[in-house]
């Protein structure tokens, strides 16, 4: 059996399980040894940024010298990508041995991402790293990380997302979020709506957690973007330039976040610019070049997301050429106001399927697919290749689609 298939059987086999809840989670950790408390870790929640401002934040620390533990979810073409000391990935052998390690001292049965959790937390203690930066899976107060006694938490944004989940009004979802503040732990948060604010406001005074509002402006008060060179130059008051190796609406504020996290972290701001310039990012308005085809990838998957990706697309080059927008969703998100966001700004609107049981399928989209400009083909392979007939395509609604035409585009 290979890793992919053997990875697609953990996912199926574990699909239908509730979880063990975190109680029973703590438990498990304490057999294990507690994995989770042999290095210093940076909590990471919000509705939107979290991978950006977690793989940013990795970097800055890999490059201050630390030995450095990234956890992220979802992966666009391996699940290997999930897992990452110093920017490399888990090798197959040791992702599986890590899982393994979980299974033989689980008691009660575990949901999916409380097994990838667990073998996270073991692999970093072997790897006898100093830092892990841990991103949330759904929420934060429930979430199987939130087991965890960190030194940093972060919350990057808060919207709606989720709904059927974590709350239907700003206020529950933001609860949920401020569920990872810990007592005495610094709390960093983004801008958020101020039903949002208050709630973080109140957890973190309950907590006696000192909380640093990181408004886009501190540093960076302003920002240019380079598209030949695919960088946002930011300036400070004291009008220095930083090159940020990212394009994006939000990319700034999430620059912001990781900034003020690194400076708490004691990292030096000639070491952060550094991080600033050498991160790698897929699938965060990644630019390919195939031909005489530019395909633009995002990963935007709810309404804020689409939003701000088109607040930015509207201050593009592409924005004036001949593009066609590539989609597909998961049927549990808002996909009608994603396209609704979207629809306006394309002539030629190709949506299909992403590779995913949760995907969003021609019966759920009803009479949104009667726009002239709007056409449905299942197969995201044949969907590509009718896309590519124009110069540029933006492929967006899931990272599922996003990954596996990155995979497609690189075999190519």
């Amino acid at each position: 059996m290979s890793f992919n298939e053997w990875f697609f059987d953990l996912q199926t086999r574990t699909a239908g399980q509730a979880g063990a809840g975190l109680p029973a989670f703590r438990a498990l950790l304490s057999r294990l040894h507690n994995p989770q408390n042999n290095y210093k870790i940076i909590h990471v929640a919000g509705t939107n940024g979290k991978g950006t401002v977690c793989t940013l934040l990795t970097r800055t620390l890999t490059c201050a010298g630390y030995r450095t533990g990234l956890f992220v979810s979802p992966h666009l073409i391996s699940p290997i990508e999930r897992l990452q000391v110093n920017g490399v990935e888990i090798t197959p052998k040791d992702f599986e041995h890590a899982v393994q390690t979980v299974c033989a001292a689980q008691t009660e049965p575990l949901n999916f991402f409380e097994l990838l959790t667990a073998a996270a937390f073991v692999y970093f203690a072997k790897q006898q790293v100093q830092y892990v930066v841990l991103e949330t899976g759904l929420g934060g107060r429930k979430d199987p990380t939130n087991v965890c006694m960190p030194v940093l938490s972060v919350i990057t944004s808060i919207g709606l997302d989720h709904t059927q989940l974590l709350g239907s009004t700003l206020a529950q979802i933001a609860g949920e979020k401020a569920g990872i503040i810990k007592y005495g732990v610094p709390v960093l948060c983004g801008d958020a709506p101020a039903q949002a604010a208050k709630v973080v406001e109140q957890t973190a005074l309950d907590k006696q957690a000192p909380l640093t509002w990181v408004k886009e402006g501190c540093p960076f008060y302003e920002y240019a973007y380079d598209f030949i060179n695919e960088m946002t130059v930011l300036y400070t008051a004291e009008h220095q330039e930083w090159n940020l190796h990212l394009l994006g609406h939000k990319q700034t504020q999430n620059a912001c976040i990781v900034y003020q996290a690194a400076k708490q972290l004691g990292v030096s701001e000639q070491v952060i610019k550094t991080a600033f310039e050498t991160v790698a990012l897929p699938g965060r308005f990644e630019r390919i070049k195939r031909g005489n085809t530019t395909f633009i990838l995002d990963g935007a998957h709810n309404p804020q997301a689409v939003q701000s990706l088109m607040n930015f697309w509207q201050k593009t080059p592409y924005q004036l050429q001949d593009a066609t927008l590539l989609c597909g969703f998961m049927k549990d998100k808002d996909f009608t106001q994603m396209l609704t966001l979207l629809i306006p700004h394309f002539r030629r609107i190709i949506i299909t399927v992403p590779p995913s049981e949760r995907a969003a399928r021609q019966t759920d989209f009803g009479a949104l697919l009667d726009a002239s400009n709007v056409t449905f083909e299942p197969d995201y392979t044949t969907a590509l290749a009718q896309a590519t007939q124009t110069s540029v395509v933006l492929c967006t609604g899931s990272f599922y689609l996003v990954g596996v035409v990155r995979g497609i585009i690189y075999e190519k």
